[in-house]
């Protein structure tokens, strides 16, 4: 693949979200955000995108950090990087779903420059860090002109590459909510290698218990990289609720989940492939949530 240089921009570097958001207001569609800047300036040198200004977010406090309360859940700045989520003992504990993502995206280098915001905004089907967060009935907070509003990050897609961010809007941060008692939850992504690939599936499984630990109350199965935006998977969803998880059903849950999906096929996997191995990731998926409700890992 052919590579530039980057091509000529103005670049500027506000120091809060109101500046930044009077930036680009003023600058319009010529303007881009820029955070870890690993899909931008890679977007940039092969000319897809020629953005005249650059408004770098990266030093805006207001955006960073991870905390968690009772009432809340966690709270993570849009400029939290997947290193940081990945060295998180907080995401660890709270999320491990999100944590399973942070631990297989890209390379070490990437993970310190990348961010969650980037990771979503850029809205490409495969980003690692939506299911995760979908299965989690996660929130996104987003200031723009017009105050701040807030966007299911399972709404958050509007078709690859292009997200409900607007142009003169900023994602400030996502918002997990506190997960149920006797819950768990888990992220499974198939690579071509072990390491340092993009997903070609990636299925995320949030499963909550009643009281005698085996049967599910309630279940949220989200899956990337297999249509144009990451999506949910009602139907499998239906099938496991308000039954007793077993092998066998979550293995009917993967076979109606791999029914719904469209990818596409390319030169890393056809479609017959992918659909298949979400049966797989969703049965393992499902199971593996299963085992950490059980354990009681989510629900510390």
């Amino acid at each position: 693949m052919f590579l530039r240089r980057l091509p000529p921009f103005e670049y500027h570097s506000p120091a809060s979200v109101a500046k930044a958001l009077s930036l680009l207001t003023k600058l319009g569609n010529k303007a881009r955000v820029i955070a870890g800047g690993t899909d931008l300036l890679l977007a940039m040198k092969k000319r897809a995108v020629v953005p005249v200004y650059l408004v770098n977010i990266k030093g805006i406090k207001a955006l960073k950090g991870i905390s968690y309360n009772n009432k809340q859940g966690l709270k993570i700045g849009a400029l939290v990087t997947c290193a940081e989520l990945e060295r998180s003992l907080l995401i660890k504990e709270k999320a491990p779903a999100l944590w399973d993502a942070a631990y297989v995206m890209a390379s070490p280098q990437v993970r310190t420059l990348a961010t969650i915001g980037g990771n979503l905004c850029s809205a490409v089907p495969s980003a690692d860090t939506a299911p995760p967060l979908i299965a989690m009935g996660a929130e996104a907070v987003i200031a723009g002109p017009k105050g701040e509003r807030v966007v299911k990050v399972e709404k958050l897609f509007k078709g690859p590459a292009e997200s409900k961010v607007g142009r003169n809007e900023i994602l400030l941060y996502i918002l997990v909510p506190k997960q149920p008692e006797r819950s768990g939850n888990a992220y499974l992504k198939l690579m071509r290698r072990a390491a340092l690939d993009l997903a070609l599936v990636g299925v995320a499984a949030c499963v909550s218990l009643e009281a005698d630990g085996k049967t599910c109350k309630d279940v949220r199965i989200a899956l990337g990289a297999v249509a144009p935006t990451p999506m949910r998977a009602p139907m499998a969803e239906a099938l496991l609720s308000k039954n007793e998880i077993t092998a066998d059903l979550a293995e009917q849950a993967g076979k109606v989940a791999g029914t719904i999906c469209s990818p596409i096929t390319d030169v890393r996997a056809s479609q017959g492939y992918r659909c298949s191995m979400v049966e797989v990731l969703t049965k393992r998926a499902v199971m593996e949530a299963f085992a950490r409700a059980t354990n009681g890992t989510s629900t510390k």
